[in-house]
Formats: C-alpha cells, sequence, structure tokens
C-alpha cells in the first residue's frame, strides 16, 4: 500500500484511530487477540492507534478525541449493533457493517429467513424452545446441529444425531439465548471474504473435529486450510457471487465473512455471515487477501479505507 494511501487515511480519520476491542461477550478473548493484531499494523503503517476496551464503564468518554473507529469486537455487544448505534449516537465513524445489518447478521435465525426470502439456499432449520417435540425434529431434519442463534466463533453449538441428543444439546445452547436446530450438510465447508461488495479467493476447510469448532478455530495446529480452495473456475466464480449475494441481502458494508457448506451433490448452501471476522493469526480473513495479493497492514488499511468510501458511513445499515 502506498504511503499516499496511508496519507489519504491520515488526513481523513484526523491522525489517529481507537480500536474498539474485548467488551463482555464469550468472545472476548478472542477479540483481544484481534484488536492486538491490528494495533500492530498500524504502528507498522506509523498511524496513531489507541486501544479502547468497551468493557471499560468509561469507554464512550474515552472517545472524546476520537473521530474513527476500527471494530475488533466480536459477539453479542460489538457485533450485533449494539456499539454501532452508540457510536452513530455519538458521531463517531467505524469499519464494518451498520446497525441494521450487524443486528440481522448477529441473529443467525432472522439472516436464515431474510435469505430465504430472496431465493438464496440455507439449510433446513427448526427453532428450538422447552415445547419442541424433539422426535419430530429429529425425523424431519436427520442428523443435526444445533447453534445458539446469537452467538459466534462456534461456541455454544454442538452436533446431534438422535431426538435425545437433539434435547441434550438445546440444554447446553440454550444459556447463550434463543436456539435452533439445522440441517447437518454433509460435504465441504468453505468461507468467503468480502471485502467493499467484492469477494476474496473462497478458503476450503478441514478438521479432525466434528466440525469447525471455536478449538478448530482458534487453537488447533491441525486443522487444514486450501487457498485456493481446489474448486473449478465455474465453481470458485459460483461461491463467490452467493456470498456477495448473501452480504448484500444483509445490507452488509464494508468487509466481512460468508461461511458456507456444499453438499455431497455440489450444492452451496449459506451457514452464517460474520461482519467482525477474526483478525488472529489463525484467521481466515486475512489469508484470503494473502491469496489475493494483499499482506496484514494493507487489509488493514482496506478495511478503514472502506468505511471512508460513503461520508455517512455512521447512517442507516
Amino acid at each position: 500500500m502506498t504511503d499516499t494511501a496511508v496519507n489519504t487515511v491520515m488526513h481523513a480519520i484526523g491522525g489517529q484511530i481507537a480500536v474498539l476491542l474485548g467488551g463482555d461477550s464469550a468472545e472476548r478473548e478472542v477479540s483481544l487477540r484481534s484488536g492486538a493484531a491490528v494495533l500492530d499494523a498500524f504502528a507498522r503503517l506509523g498511524i496513531p492507534a489507541t486501544a479502547i476496551d468497551t468493557r471499560d464503564a468509561d469507554w464512550m468518554q474515552q472517545l472524546t478525541p476520537f473521530s474513527h473507529c476500527f471494530l475488533a469486537l466480536h459477539g453479542p455487544g460489538g457485533e450485533d449493533g449494539t456499539v454501532q448505534g452508540a457510536l452513530e449516537c455519538l458521531g463517531k465513524r467505524y469499519t464494518g457493517s451498520g446497525v441494521m445489518a450487524s443486528a440481522l447478521a448477529m441473529d443467525k435465525l432472522r439472516c436464515k429467513l431474510l435469505w430465504l426470502g430472496q431465493g438464496l439456499s440455507t439449510p433446513k432449520f427448526v427453532e428450538l424452545d422447552e415445547r419442541s417435540d424433539w422426535q419430530a425434529i429429529s425425523r424431519r431434519l436427520g442428523q443435526a446441529i444445533v447453534k445458539p442463534a446469537c452467538e459466534g466463533s462456534s461456541i455454544g453449538m454442538s452436533r446431534a444425531d438422535s431426538a435425545a441428543e437433539l434435547e441434550a444439546a438445546w440444554h447446553t445452547a440454550k444459556a447463550y439465548g434463543r436456539v435452533f436446530a439445522e440441517q447437518w450438510i454433509t460435504g465441504g465447508e468453505y468461507t468467503v471474504a468480502v471485502l467493499e461488495h467484492e469477494a476474496l479467493p473462497a478458503i476450503r476447510l478441514e478438521t479432525d473435529a466434528a466440525f469447525y469448532d471455536f478449538n478448530a478455530k482458534y487453537l488447533s495446529n491441525s486443522t487444514r486450510y486450501h487457498c485456493p480452495a481446489g474448486l473449478s473456475d465455474e465453481e470458485e466464480q459460483s461461491l463467490r457471487q452467493l456470498a456477495v449475494q448473501a452480504f448484500d441481502a444483509v445490507g452488509c458494508r464494508g468487509w466481512g465473512r460468508v461461511d458456507v457448506m456444499r453438499d455431497e451433490r455440489g450444492r452451496f448452501y449459506l451457514l452464517e455471515i460474520n461482519t467482525v471476522p477474526g483478525m488472529t493469526d489463525h484467521s481466515l480473513v486475512p489469508m484470503a487477501a494473502k491469496q489475493a495479493g494483499m499482506n496484514f497492514d494493507q487489509l488493514v488499511l482496506r478495511i478503514v479505507m472502506s468505511s471512508l468510501q460513503d461520508r455517512e458511513a455512521t447512517r442507516g445499515g
């Protein structure tokens, strides 16, 4: 990235930027790691940056000297529109999606309903509660994966192969709020980063775990990442197009990551959108950016620049 781009950003952000990290969600530790990596990138770029932990009672007061924020918050409170709404009230500009898109993307159930309304494919699903008919749901879905509706990083998720396992998985997941069961798709797992409404190269994930869980995402060194993903040109293009359609349908902006499954017949199914993806050494967006010719520092700068394109960045979706 040229010095001109850095100078442009420096001028637009008033010579300094706040990196919002931490928070109170179950993904706090991942957020702290993402934020630390972003802060290191700003240091290498020569852009003054200050870490602000939104768990601090006075975090909004700490923002007083700053006009612009880089959001490295994951999970409820930081990725669901709450912080975005506070920043809009304060008149601060920030990276990533706005209030509405952040809230929709964080709620996997509503996001899936929106995609269905747009004619986009997503696995069959059923919301679960204490009145659920576990036998009927098990018959309808077959093998399933049970998920909290509003958590990230695979927190609270577990596979269920029977009615009894379905009920047990619900008991585990309900600690995180609303819960749903989703049809288990046997096949390849892919993720596509989107930057300024353009898809980066797809990544295919392989793990020895039952699914791509928290350990596989952030701790394990045995998870395999394939980028290029091993798809034909036509398949890669189809997957990238689906990711951008999903991103745009929710009203996302700036950057994000779309997770997708591919069944044994080759059909792609949308799983979820991450509006503030991880930026750790195990994270996928930096990996896709590298395949596209961007190093980590260039990626961070592009994310900031994407929030400068729209002078109304603190309004609407």
